[in-house]
């Protein structure tokens, strides 16, 4: 035990950041001139920005400050809000490679009472490489089994999980049973197996919502057989509609079964993965179903579909009014890639979506699916001070970020890859191949 706790010190070590979470904001900062990507309200040629307190207190132009105030002269930059990932395991995976920094899982079928947030590490390396990329909130997915806990929505910066947390709980995640039917030798056998299978798990599911409910009963009226149960305790924001359900689901029939069994069930729900969510836009728009897209970078699912429909599935979404989000890959193998969600909303506006609603669509659009827009996803007087400052379009992978504010916190910006970038540089001036 000894040896397995010194293994997992020495990892943590090894793999924790140097940056040091910025102080409280003290005084007033005016951030002037440039190009302020609102989000909501258009774009705001050589507009001002006036912030304090954490919280945007104007935006437009020609503001009044006084003379405490900070002034920062945006020149040709822009200001963008901070970008959301809608979904990923940051602050809680380091190496995929390393067991001991692996931390998005727990044994069994059935875990709803798992909270992301409480095992989120703010010293992950992972965490200011994601941030240098004007990524400054991420929603933290635990993943195992059918039911995997409630995610939480963290800002990237802070001494500890409390101080990272911005929400929690966002909502239950449901891994929706695969649908498919195998082509075995023996099929008959197989596809009774496979249909065993299937509904065996979706009966699962339906019995911990019947017991859920029965559990709900019990507490509220304080029936003396009422006992405490810490997994059914989790169950109980979902069922009530306090937090909506996140079933990640990809081919069509996985999609078609989870939107009738949250119908049937009375849940709420938002839609994870939705590769296929094309070829259903009407039912989720009939029945007002959020898509959390996490499938831009991807190939075809079929033979017969063209080579870009993953690239244009947001265009169909957004065409069929059909509210959604782009994030990044969900797959634990693209955490350390976190960084690159601005280009997932980019290819889908080379592919016919609106520059707009790709740059909404990984910033306001993820808010209101996540219930958080009141407080961030735009630039908007009263909202959080989470923006950053770029020197382009931050759909362009061209474009570095500048300078970057969380809650009114100016965060660093430094990470591991500008080091070795530096370090490098060092080395190849002493070889005399850089000037």
């Amino acid at each position: 035990m000894k040896f397995i706790f010194s293994i997992a010190l020495t990892v943590s070590f090894l793999f924790s950041s140097d940056q040091i979470p910025a102080p409280e904001q003290d005084h007033p900062i005016l951030i002037r001139g440039g190009w302020i990507h609102t989000v909501s309200n258009g774009i705001l040629e050589n507009g001002e920005i006036l912030f304090d307190k954490g919280k945007i207190i104007s935006v437009g132009y020609s503001l009044d400050v006084s003379p405490k105030t900070e002034i920062i002269d945006a020149g040709k930059m822009h200001v963008f809000p901070g970008l959301i990932s809608a979904g990923s395991t940051l602050g809680l995976q380091e190496v995929g490679a390393v067991r001991a920094t692996k931390d998005y899982a727990e044994v069994g079928q059935i875990n709803p009472n798992v909270r992301a947030n409480v095992s989120y590490n703010p010293d992950s390396e992972l965490i200011p490489i994601s941030r240098s990329n004007g990524i400054l909130m991420a929603l933290s997915v635990p993943r195992s089994g059918l039911i995997s806990g409630t995610s939480s929505l963290m800002i990237l910066d802070g001494w500890t999980w409390e101080d990272a947390t911005l929400k929690h709980p966002v909502g239950l995640h449901l891994f929706w049973p695969s649908m498919n039917i195998s082509k075995p030798k023996s099929r008959k056998e197989k596809e009774k197996k496979d249909k065993d299978s299937r509904l065996k798990s979706i009966q699962k599911i339906d019995d911990l919502i019947q017991e859920s409910r029965a559990y709900a009963q019990l507490k509220a009226t304080g029936s003396p057989s009422f006992k405490h149960d810490l997994r059914l305790e989790g169950m109980l924001p979902a069922i009530s509609g306090e937090i909506p359900v996140f079933i990640h689901a990809n081919e069509v029939r996985q999609i078609e079964a989870a939107v009738f069994w949250a119908e049937r069930q009375k849940i709420k729900m938002v839609l994870v993965g939705g590769k296929d969510s094309w070829r259903v836009t009407e039912l989720l728009k009939n029945r007002d179903i959020p898509v959390v897209y996490t499938q831009t970078h991807s190939t075809p699912q079929r033979r017969f579909e063209q080579y870009d429909q993953p690239f244009i599935t947001p265009l169909k979404l957004f065409e069929a009014g059909v509210k959604f989000c782009i994030s990044n890959s969900e797959s634990t193998f693209q955490t350390p890639h976190i960084r690159n969600l601005p280009y997932h909303a980019a290819k889908a506006a080379s592919y016919g979506l609106p520059p707009e609603e790709a740059l909404r669509s990984i910033t306001l659009s993820t808010a209101e699916i996540l219930r958080v827009n009141q407080q961030v996803g735009s630039l908007e007087t009263g909202k959080d001070a989470t923006l950053f400052i770029a020197n382009g379009d931050i759909l362009d992978v061209r474009t570095q970020v500048t300078t970057a504010f969380i809650q009114g916190r100016k965060v660093d910006l430094s990470d591991r890859h500008k080091m070795l970038y530096s370090k490098y540089q060092k080395k190849y001036r002493q070889k005399g191949i850089l000037e």
